[in-house]
């Protein structure tokens, strides 16, 4: 894959998804209208000059709108050709491939695309009707896309292979990153040394230091003797640091203490550029890098897709948001009747999930979210999200979900080169004839 096209690989992923064709046009086998001609021929499906005209003017549009510079006009043709191929390579495969799609999703897909409109569903049908696309074949179309965004779900996510040295490492280095979330309070008596002090002085400050330690052994209480001898700022607070994250001390204030137990004063004196330090371990704070939150959110999800564009599918959910921010609908109802998702029938309700359940952007958006806060329209790679907290809480994982956990992170980690292999493969099974203009 060129840089190139890797650079601007989200930009044509987005159009390629976007309304490309005039509103309600039947797709499948492209017609070829008389002036046109075909570009490619993929399996057994046509790739029209005219199709791809579209295409290109839409990616234009697109970046213009969000100000990103486009390749040159035959490189951009050719990736933008290289988009439509990779959908009828899609297309061919899940319909050969597919599961079965019942009827109740390609009703809802229906009318959101009536929605979108501003239709009813009895005037898409006319509409369609006026537009000479027979309803049945636009049914199948839209079936057409369901099956396929189930088909890349599915064979994706199969291909994805997390080993349990993978998941041991993960769990490995997520304990040993928790170790810095670990908070220390520290108490310490300081003896100043000043730069440059000869040996004598150093000698002389380390007897003061000495003694401050033997006083503090033979039973005098530490923040009395810290108050009397210390010169550090906090002296007057028996040299109590407050509570800090591992992160926020100096390692070797840490090194010193992490031995110990709380209560109790580190054996010898520790010297620094500072100075000499005798440090006690007030209280500690252990990280427990397996309690997490866990939030519990629900969702309505539109598809987009040729019949519902991005920019539809998130005026429509701003509409449901306008609607829930009312009081006039609820999220339960909407879901049931629009999301094209499996916890539809549950009113989008996703149950409690820990981080790195979800893809990133579904992810960052919930977390930005109060408790019973809406989101805005959330874009992801599975469509356009209305997104609702319904409660957090914290838990401490057990081993099998902490393995779970692991393996969900990883996977998505891994979740776009297994995709470009997908495609890869794909294609390269594929019968594509590239053909000049005539």
């Amino acid at each position: 894959m060129t840089d190139v096209l890797t650079r601007f690989r989200p930009l044509l992923l987005a159009a390629a998804l976007a309304l490309t064709v005039p509103l309600l046009q039947a797709q499948g086998r492209a017609a070829v209208r008389n002036g046109d001609f075909i570009v490619a021929v993929v399996n057994q499906e046509l790739v029209t000059a005219s199709e791809l005209d579209t295409r290109l003017e839409r990616v234009r549009r697109e970046a213009a709108r969000g100000r990103a510079t486009l390749p040159p006009e035959d490189e951009l043709r050719r990736q933008v050709l290289d988009t439509l191929i990779d959908e009828r390579v899609q297309l061919t495969h899940a319909r050969e491939n597919g599961p079965r799609v019942d009827e109740a999703e390609v009703d809802r897909a229906v009318i959101n695309v009536a929605v979108q409109n501003q239709l009813t569903p009895e005037q898409l049908r006319e509409r369609l009707r006026r537009e000479g696309v027979d309803y049945g074949r636009f049914r199948s179309n839209v079936r057409d896309q369901l099956v396929t965004e189930r088909v890349r779900e599915r064979e994706v996510i199969a291909r994805i292979r997390v080993t349990d040295s993978e998941v041991d490492a993960f769990l490995d280095k997520r304990r040993a990153e928790s170790g810095n979330a670990t908070e220390y309070n520290i108490a310490q008596i300081l003896v100043s040394v000043r730069e440059g002090a000869d040996a004598a002085e150093v000698a002389q400050r380390r007897a003061r230091a000495d003694a401050a330690m033997a006083r503090v052994r033979n039973g005098e209480s530490f923040e009395a003797v810290a108050r009397e001898l210390s010169e550090d700022p906090n002296r007057q607070q028996g040299g109590v640091l407050g509570m800090r994250a591992a992160d926020r001390l100096p390692d070797v204030f840490v090194e010193s203490v992490r031995g110990l137990k709380v209560g109790e004063t580190a054996p010898a004196l520790l010297r620094t550029g500072a100075g000499f330090h005798l440090l006690k371990l007030v209280d500690k704070r252990e990280a427990d890098a397996f309690r997490v939150p866990q939030t519990r959110v629900r969702h309505i999800l539109l598809r987009v897709s040729p019949q519902l564009s991005q920019e539809a599918a998130q005026r429509r959910l701003s509409e449901f948001k306008r609607r829930l921010e009312a009081g006039s609908a609820s999220f339960e109802a909407l879901a049931r009747e629009n999301s094209e998702d499996g916890s539809a029938p549950q009113g989008g309700d996703l149950g409690w999930a820990a981080p790195g359940t979800f893809v990133p952007e579904f992810e960052q958006a919930m977390n930005a979210l109060p408790v019973g806060g809406l989101s805005d329209p959330v874009v992801s790679r599975f469509g356009v999200h209305l997104l609702q907290v319904v409660d957090r809480r914290q838990i401490t994982m057990d081993v099998k979900q902490q393995r779970d956990m692991a393996r969900n992170a990883l996977r998505e980690q891994k979740f776009d080169d297994a995709y470009a292999e997908w495609l890869a493969d794909l294609r390269a099974r594929a019968y594509v004839e590239i053909r000049e203009a005539p």
